[in-house]
């Protein structure tokens, strides 16, 4: 049987790109899929690379073990641990432990207060080591899928595309470059910040005519939330999806404006792109997880949501492998209606 190509969007949401980790080791695992090409954002970059780095050598288990490796070394990254019988806890309970515990407070406080300028590095130079462990050689290579890092660029404002041999650890940690925790990455004369304020993730680079009209996004921040939020905490927390949301949503409207304006016969068939949209999440879990889950890393929390990306993968290709190359399993006009 000749594998499906498809591509992968995959979104940044710091520690909560473990969901992404689940739903990509799952789709490795199915010989059924290849993966054509990737866009990624942030922790979406870190996934993209980790998969690159794999599929370039040849090995579909390579990329799962560097997925693993990838997760293990940003687990290992914060102090704030857990005590392990929390782990039979709700998600709910987990991200209020980690809120209310007295270093996260201290710690949020400080950012919100202090300039990354003057902290110092110490955040960047360990995710510097991580990322550093890629094999860059792999991931610029023409081998295996097409990979697309995003940045802002911070004196623009606009989208910076990294591809090919320009990705390198720069561009990984630009990707990730939250303002108020690292100062800004430079390369070639010009600062970055985090993609997720453009881009999280583009999806028009996998527009190209050499890429299939599948897109899979792997969403990792809840669409919607249907309570108001009125303390200081989840008002804060809502603008953070809002704001890492808008630019996917943004890209989804005019690709439903496009098949709109073809379904009206106002333009031709076959004179742009029919893209085909799919999209993996779980936004009933992320619904109770918060900004404190995505800033620390914590083992417990992280092998809750790679669980859970393996669980919606599954529900994904059992549901809706078929319709791979048919059309959309997301219905863009009752989305935007």
């Amino acid at each position: 049987m000749t594998p499906k190509r498809i591509n992968l969007a995959l979104q940044g949401g710091g520690a909560h790109g473990a969901f992404t980790w689940g739903v990509l080791d799952r789709i490795l695992a199915d010989d059924r899929l290849e993966i054509a090409g990737m866009s990624g954002t942030s922790a979406g970059a870190l996934n993209g690379a980790a998969v690159k780095s794999g599929l370039a050598r040849g090995s579909r288990d390579l990329a799962r073990d560097t997925l693993e490796n990838l997760w293990t070394d940003v687990g290992a990254l914060t102090d704030e641990r857990l005590a392990p019988w929390l782990a039979a806890f709700s998600p709910l309970a987990i991200s209020h432990a980690i809120e209310m515990s007295p270093l996260y407070q201290m710690s949020d406080g400080l950012s919100r207060a202090v300039s990354p300028y003057m902290t110092g590095s110490m955040n960047e130079t360990a995710l510097r080591k991580i990322v550093a462990g890629l094999d860059f050689e792999a991931v610029c290579s023409d081998r295996g899928p097409q990979i697309h890092i995003c940045a802002t660029n911070v004196r623009t404002g606009k989208i910076k595309l990294f591809t090919g041999g320009a990705i390198g650890i720069d561009a990984i940690l630009a990707s990730a470059c939250l303002p108020t925790v690292f100062p800004a990455v430079e390369i070639e004369g010009e600062h970055y910040w985090d993609g997720g304020y453009t881009g999280n993730p583009a999806l028009f680079p996998l527009y190209a005519p050499d890429l299939p009209r599948d897109i899979l996004v792997v969403n990792i921040n809840p669409l919607e939330r249907p309570e108001l939020p009125v303390t200081a905490r989840d008002i804060q927390n809502r603008i953070n999806e809002i704001s890492f949301n808008t630019s996917l949503l943004r890209e989804m409207r005019a690709i439903e404006f496009v098949q709109r304006l073809v379904r009206t016969g106002k333009i031709p068939e076959g004179v742009m792109k029919d893209v085909l949209v799919h999209m993996i999440a779980d936004d009933p879990l992320m619904r109770q997880l918060s900004v404190a889950t995505k800033t620390v890393a914590n083992p417990i929390v992280m092998a809750q949501l790679r669980d859970a990306g393996h669980r919606a993968a599954d529900v994904f290709l059992d549901r809706d492998f078929d319709k791979i190359g048919e059309g959309s399993t997301v219905d863009l006009e009752e989305m935007f209606s």
